[in-house]
């Protein structure tokens, strides 16, 4: 088999097992990896790889910068403080014991760091994938995203100085108190740095390409930056990130910002969705090529097991220490049944399969670097356990524990569009009206009106009338309609594009707008 015909059959797996993992209601990081498990098995097949050193700038900005663009700094300061019970003192905790584990089981105490640094932190993407399906409680999946996006500037920082150290041969102190410093410092100034000239930059382009391929550009950049200058390259990009998220946006124009969004998300999803295939390329020809595979599923085994043991202890006590205080910002997930859920979702993912692969193949001195294959195999393996036996498992716990909401943010949706058109009409009255024709003014008033009038109407067909008790309405008859009539709309601008009455650009920008509303009616 070519390459090219290996890549073919790679997307059209993504692909076919996108939607299967939603029919399935399984986390599709599981379905990707079985898959990438699989495709080597085929004879023919030609081995999958890249370099190491290309791995970690490649993969964590454009992950790391999406993530950010989920959440705002808002909701990470509210919940900081178990944020970072779970990002920092978790993380540690984890690569702690797992290293005292690898050193037990004969890896030195270099390779035992680098190990632990590697498996320590948790991967977001199967755990939100779940809890946003399952409409677990906001603040929950809050703290599931903030643990997932901070514990890898964490595990990072760990990795880093673990390697350099077995590398080097020894680090001191100071070393290590200087490269901490260097790391959170230049991290978190490069990126605040780069926001502000970004938001400068996007509010002078006015261009939807130019602002998106801006916005694409300066992840890569700020990483690759922070790295040159010792900083924590993904610190960086989050705090690039969080900025632009929470300042950027009116410097964006409408397009701009709707064509960001869409990039965004299809890179999150396809670069993720590449990770966990090739995740399971490398464990194939790990556990094919390595010379002691017994021992180290052996070490995978316990490490699997350390890593649930702390995680549930870590939770399940915070939660237990702060959980009597009952102040929204104070604890881990308040009561025990978030709190399960927290310390079940402890999957390993994308950045352990990154770091792991980019550990060097030789020391200063020209040796191998000490325990290699052994890390890999047991990252590897880590990842494909946690991944299968939580992600399969943690669906059926959220239901089983009933953790789940039935609310799935249409009133909130309908609420915020109608505060914002009641914002709109007052303003029609106010100053900013005044300053124009008074047909200008009524104009755009009947626009406003129409939308309020439709929505309420819309609203009251799907829910009933509150006057009337007996009014329950009718919700699939009115989304039978809508999507009825939208059909009607697409036909007519798709015939109106073929028979060459209107150009093609005139007809897409039509038939975006259909399609956007279309959208927005049926949620």
């Amino acid at each position: 088999m070519s390459p090219e015909v290996l890549i073919a059959v790679l997307v059209a797996g993504i692909i076919v097992l996108t939607p299967l993992a939603d029919r399935l209601r399984v986390p599709f990081p599981v379905l990707l990896t079985l898959f990438g498990l699989a495709v080597p098995l085929i004879p023919g097949v030609p081995n999958l790889s890249i370099e190491p050193d290309l791995i970690l700038p490649l993969v964590l900005p454009p992950l790391l910068f999406a993530a950010t663009q989920r959440a705002t700094a808002r909701e990470f300061r509210e919940n900081a403080r178990p944020i970072l019970l779970l990002a920092v003192g978790l993380t540690v905790a984890s690569a702690a014991a797992v290293a005292v584990l690898a050193h037990g089981a004969g890896l030195g105490w270099g390779a035992a760091a680098v190990l632990g640094a590697v498996v320590a932190p948790p991967d977001p993407v199967a755990a939100t994938a779940v809890a946003r399906r399952l409409r677990l409680p906001g603040r929950l999946v809050t703290i599931l995203e903030g643990e997932g996006m901070f514990n890898d500037a964490t595990a990072l920082v760990l990795y880093n100085v673990a390697v350099a150290a077995v590398v080097a041969g020894a680090v001191t102190a100071g070393e290590l108190g200087i490269s901490l410093v260097l790391a959170v410092g230049v991290g978190v100034g490069l990126g605040l740095a780069a926001g502000v000239l970004t938001r400068f930059a996007l509010a002078r382009l006015h261009a939807a390409a130019a602002e998106t391929t801006l916005t694409v550009a300066v992840p890569f950049a700020v990483y690759l930056g922070a790295d040159q200058l010792r900083g924590s390259g993904v610190l960086a990009v989050l705090t690039l990130g969080l900025y632009l998220r929470s300042y950027a946006h009116h410097a964006l124009t409408s397009e701009g910002w709707l064509l960001g969004r869409a990039v965004w998300r299809y890179a999150d999803y396809l670069i993720t969705s590449l990770v966990f295939v090739f995740i399971g390329f490398e464990l194939t020809e790990i556990l094919r090529t390595s010379p002691d595979r017994s021992t180290a599923l052996a070490l995978a085994a316990w490490t699997c097991a350390v890593l649930i043991a702390v995680r549930f202890a870590w939770v399940l006590g915070t939660s237990a220490l702060f959980g009597r205080r009952r102040r929204r910002s104070v604890a881990v997930p308040i009561g025990g049944r978030e709190a399960v859920v927290t310390s079940w979702a402890g999957m390993r993912g994308v950045v352990t399969v990154a770091t792991a692969l980019a550990i060097p193949a030789a020391v200063s001195s020209g040796a191998a670097f000490p325990g290699r294959d052994s890390i890999v195999v047991v990252a590897l393996v880590t990842v494909l356990v946690t991944l299968v036996l939580q992600g399969l498992t943690l669906a059926p716990l959220v239901r089983w524990l009933r953790v789940g909401s039935s609310d799935d943010g249409a009133d909130e949706r309908r609420t915020l569009r109608r505060r914002a058109i009641r914002a709109v009409l007052d303003a029609l009255d106010g100053p900013t009206g005044a300053a124009y024709p008074d047909r200008v003014r009524q104009a755009v008033r009947l626009q406003y009106e129409g939308y309020l009038a439709a929505q309420d109407a819309i609203g009251t067909a799907r829910r009933g009338s509150v006057q009337d008790e007996g009014d329950t309405g009718d919700d699939e008859a009115v989304g039978r309609l809508l999507r009825a009539v939208s059909e009607v709309e697409r036909a007519v601008v798709l015939d109106a594009r073929g028979e060459g009455v209107v150009s093609p650009d005139v007809a897409d920008e039509v038939l975006d707008e259909v399609e956007r509303r279309a959208l927005r009616q049926l949620e």
